[in-house]
Parts: structure tokens; sequence; C-alpha cells
């Protein structure tokens, strides 16, 4: 088990060229928010906004639409329930996250079931929170899109019948194999299963046990993926920033808040690039990581 350090971290973040504009850097939608958790969405979208998605668009109960324009003016949005505005904004987007605050309800089912169909081959698709209650019914099919799953111990148990006692590396490597997905399984030490590799996180702290933890994660991972050669890097980074940022809150605050944690997304980023020097880690080039 391979771990993500800052030197790795620091290394792999990429430049922002002169030449670029917002499309450079990634079209990013989010589908969930039900009209009880909107909440939820806020806080994915918002982190994909401060991790330097170069478009955001959030599709979500149409009740959620101020809380969101009020939260975050950078993000647009759309109706989830409306079929045609969503395959048109799913269709356009380079990565597709789908599940904070989506709800268990028939409707969000619809939905889920829809942008399953939908997104294609050449996209990348994050499961997360109530879409992976929904990933689960679908009895392990495969997904032709880069698919990544973000589930904490219970909802893995949900998806692979294995106990947390049960999850050990290499049952877990087997059913990323089987699946055929990069896992990142939250725990204290947040595990990521890629193709050829794992990896553990080495940093957290217990401050980050609150609700909304998770949806931050996941939209952190949604905003580096259009920004990042090389996919298992952006979500290694993102798995190792959401936690290092966490870690330097905890020095002074007893419980650590998502909303705060995002907030600190863009100067940490900006610390780690002006940090980084042409020098790379001395074991830099066994990090050569294929896309899946």
């Amino acid at each position: 088990m391979r771990e993500i350090t800052s030197e790795l971290v620091r290394a792999w973040l990429p430049e922002r060229e002169d030449n670029s504009y917002k499309g450079t850097y990634g079209r990013v939608l989010l589908i969930g928010g039900s009209s009880q958790m909107t909440g939820a969405i806020i806080l994915a979208a918002r982190a994909c906004v401060h991790a330097g998605a170069g478009l955001t668009t959030v599709a979500t109960h149409l009740s959620g639409f101020s809380a969101i324009h009020s939260a975050q003016p950078e993000m647009m949005c759309v109706d989830m329930h409306d079929t045609d505005a969503l395959t048109e904004q799913i269709n356009a987007a380079d990565t597709i996250l789908i599940g904070p605050g989506l709800g268990r309800s028939p409707q969000a089912k619809t939905v889920f079931q829809h942008t399953w169909e939908t997104v294609s081959s050449h996209q990348t698709f994050i499961i997360d929170a109530d879409g992976l209650y929904y990933y689960a019914q679908l009895d392990h099919q495969a997904h032709p899109a880069q698919l990544i799953l973000t589930p904490h111990l219970g909802e893995w148990e949900r998806i692979t019948g294995l106990t947390p006692d049960a999850q050990d590396p290499s049952q877990n490597k087997a059913w990323r194999d089987q699946l055929d997905a990069i896992i990142v399984l939250k725990q204290h030490r947040t595990e990521v299963y890629c193709s050829d590799h794992i990896w553990t996180n080495t940093a957290g702290n217990p401050g980050m046990a609150t609700g909304g933890m998770g949806d931050t994660l996941a939209g952190m991972i949604a905003g580096l993926s259009g920004q990042y050669n090389q996919l298992n890097r952006a979500i290694l980074s993102a798995v190792f920033l959401h936690s290092t940022i966490a870690d330097e809150l905890y020095r002074t605050q007893y419980v650590v808040l998502p909303s705060r944690l995002i907030d600190a997304i863009p100067e940490t980023m900006r610390s780690l690039h002006v940090s980084s020097t042409t020098v790379k880690p001395a074991n830099y080039s066994l990090w050569s990581e294929t896309p899946r």
C-alpha cells in the first residue's frame, strides 16, 4: 500500500497556463439536493468551484435554486426532474457527480437511472452518497465511463456484502477489479483502490466526523478531475488536500466544518503551488498512473 504524501501532491499539482480559459479546467455537472437536503449539494458544488473547476452546473430540485445562487453565485442551476434539460447538461459535461442529498424516493431513483443510462464512455462518472444506494441495486453492472465510487464502510458493505471487519485490502481490491471502478473508501485513513495500486491517506483527524464532509470530498474530486492529465492523481490529490486542510483547521477548532474547509481550498492549493520546485521526489517516476 502506497502513501499519499504532500511531496507527491505538490509535484502533481498542474500549472494553470496563461493561454487558458474556463473550458480548459473542466465542465462539471453535480446532480443531487432534494427539497429536504439542499445543503449536501451546495457543499459538494462549492467544493468543486473552490477546487478550480472551470464551469460548475448543479442539477437539483427547483426549491434549491435560490439557496444555491446565494451560497455560490458562480454556479449555474437546472431542474434535475426536467429530463430534457438534465440530458443536455449530462451530454455537455466532462465530469458528472451524482448523489449528495439526492434522497431516496421514486423521483430520485428515476434521476439516477436516467443519469446512469445517459453518461458516456468519454466522461468521468462519480457516484456518492444516495447515488451509491441506487448503484448497489444494479447488481454490480459495469459502466463504460471512468467510474469513481466514494463509499464509507457501511455503503461499501451494501455494495459488496463485506462487513467492515472483512474489508481487508485484498478483498477490496478484488471487488474493485470486478466493478472496474476507482474506489475511494472513506475511513480514518481513507484508502484509494486504483487499477494497479492501493493508496492510503496520511492526513485526517476526528474533527472531520461531521455532516457534509463526504459531500465536500466528492465535490473536490469532481472539481480536480478536469484539471489533471491523469485521473488517479486528481483523485489522490483531492483526498489528501481535503484531509490536510482539515488538519490545519483542527489545530485551533474542536470541530472542522466543511464550509470552512471549502473556503481554504484555493489558498492551500496556491501555497502548494508556490512552494513547489522543479525538483521531483526521488521516487517520482514510480507514480506514472494510467487513467483507470
